[in-house]
């Protein structure tokens, strides 16, 4: 399909939408196919902006008859594939959050971020299970698995999901849960967007209305020692302590708080969810290790989530990657300094972290789920701002040069969320354990068999 379809009679059933439905050159194109990560630029043939469960339904009925690829899209956190063609549904107009109070659950909307469903929740002094920015869609988020910042003292967001509503390739809306289309909602929890659109989903609330976060940032010729002791104390905490340690080579922008602005830094981030005292305690061994000029831990409402890393709260082209590691051994830690450390000069990459799993993320789930992350200790995660063609093939480098250089410690596994840009079928593959792999592919083959659903991090069918 191209743009010079337009008034052919394929296209009469997407006079039927609600939103806009929009071609390259159209007004309002550019902003609709525009996700957060700029790095993938989208020029589909034509875009739909959903209003709702139907505009989805519409759309793909048309996309199935007509043998148009499909791409989805809420807020672009994860939009590491650039969409070149084919039809692509922004699902961002659909952001109603309900909540339930009676069965402490909320019900999302496909667009809704997850701060959508914080503002919803806090009033009642509930909480969803949230990633490090509550600028991320909670539908994506979760579909991917959903590594929370209190990963390690509740489990998944994807453990937390009773039910989805979701739009199958061939236009059918179903409804399902643990008794109702089974493996589809094996597939959805932890399988990303390879067997249809969801429309809603319906996940647990938590009883956490306030809990102990924040930052203690070292200056990073001081590394080496804040590292070994955060190594040395995450094996010795309890599982509700979640935490993560950061490089972080920040630019000189406005954007960035002083002091830490054009700085390079070492932090141990935390969020602990028990009494802040004993969370104040159990801190002491990592303010006591290294140098500490900038301590924004504190006492916070849940809903200030976002005060604990501090992402980019605006649109960046980022080359991301994750690898799953089993152990920080002394040889990975030195191979993780020798990669990134402080002696290496001019590192490009923004932020290089070793994020704590275990606890409730390493406990079997109460579903079988196709969430493959469960055998991990640690995850190592990579960012950099592609920002000009020097900087890119820098940046492509050092990430390339680290992974590899880690891959001894690794489980040979990363999770889609976190994947980066998905590369052949083999590289895709390292989301799941072969196993699940395959269990994704025999689904694929059965909800969309024609593969309309290929682009982002998909499996074959």
């Amino acid at each position: 399909m191209t743009a010079t379809h337009r008034n052919t009679p394929d296209l009469f059933a997407l006079s039927q939408i609600h939103g806009p439905v929009l071609h390259p050159g159209d007004d309002g194109y550019a902003d609709e196919v525009m996700g957060f990560n700029l790095a993938a630029l989208h020029t589909p043939d034509v875009v739909v902006g959903a209003t709702g469960a139907d505009d989805i339904v519409t759309a793909l009925r048309w996309a199935t008859a007509t043998g148009t690829p499909v791409a989805i899209q809420a807020t672009g956190h994860g939009a590491n594939f650039p969409i070149d063609h084919g039809l692509l549904i922004n699902t961002a107009r659909m952001t109603d959050v309900h909540i339930d109070l009676d069965r402490r659950v909320a019900t999302v909307a496909a667009g809704a971020k997850w701060r959508h469903v914080l503002d919803a929740a806090a009033p009642h002094g509930l909480a969803p299970l949230a990633g490090t920015s509550t600028d991320a869609g909670a539908v994506g988020y979760t579909l991917g698995g959903g590594l929370p910042v209190m990963g390690r003292a509740y489990g998944y967001a994807a453990d937390l999901v009773r039910s989805f509503q979701v739009a199958t390739p061939d236009g059918t809306l179903r409804a399902c849960d643990p008794d109702h289309e089974p493996e589809l909602f094996w597939a959805l929890r932890g399988g990303k967007g390879n067997v249809g659109v969801v429309t809603s989903m319906t996940c647990e609330l938590l009883p956490l209305a306030t809990i102990l976060g924040g930052g203690v940032y070292c200056p990073g010729e001081h590394t080496e020692p804040l590292l070994r002791a955060w190594a040395d104390w995450t094996r010795t905490i309890p599982d509700e302590m979640c935490s993560a340690f950061t490089l972080l080579r920040l630019p000189p922008i406005p954007e960035i708080p002083e002091p830490l602005r054009g700085g390079f830094w070492a932090r141990v981030a935390i969020a602990w969810p028990g009494d802040p005292a004993e969370g104040e305690r159990l801190l002491a061994p990592i303010r006591a290790a290294a140098p500490v000029a900038v301590d924004t831990v504190e006492e916070m409402p849940y809903a200030a989530l976002d005060r604990i890393h501090m992402e980019p709260q605006d649109p960046l082209p980022a080359r991301e990657g994750c690898a799953l590691l089993r152990d920080l051994t002394p040889e990975a830690m030195r191979t993780f300094l020798a990669e990134a450390g402080p002696e290496v000069p001019d590192h490009p990459l923004l932020m290089v972290e070793i994020r704590h799993m275990g606890g409730a993320l390493s406990r079997p789930a109460r579903l079988d789920d196709a969430i493959c992350s469960r055998d991990a200790n640690y995850i190592l995660e990579t960012v950099g701002v592609l920002a000009a063609p020097p900087a890119a093939a820098a940046i492509e480098q050092a990430t390339a040069s680290l992974y590899a250089a880690m891959s001894p410690y690794g489980t040979g596994h990363t999770m889609v969320n976190l994947h980066g840009t998905p590369g052949n079928d083999t590289d895709r593959a390292r989301a799941w354990t072969p196993e699940t792999y395959d269990r994704l592919r025999q689904d694929k083959a059965t909800y969309d068999p024609s593969n309309l659903l290929r682009f982002g991090h998909t499996v074959g069918s």
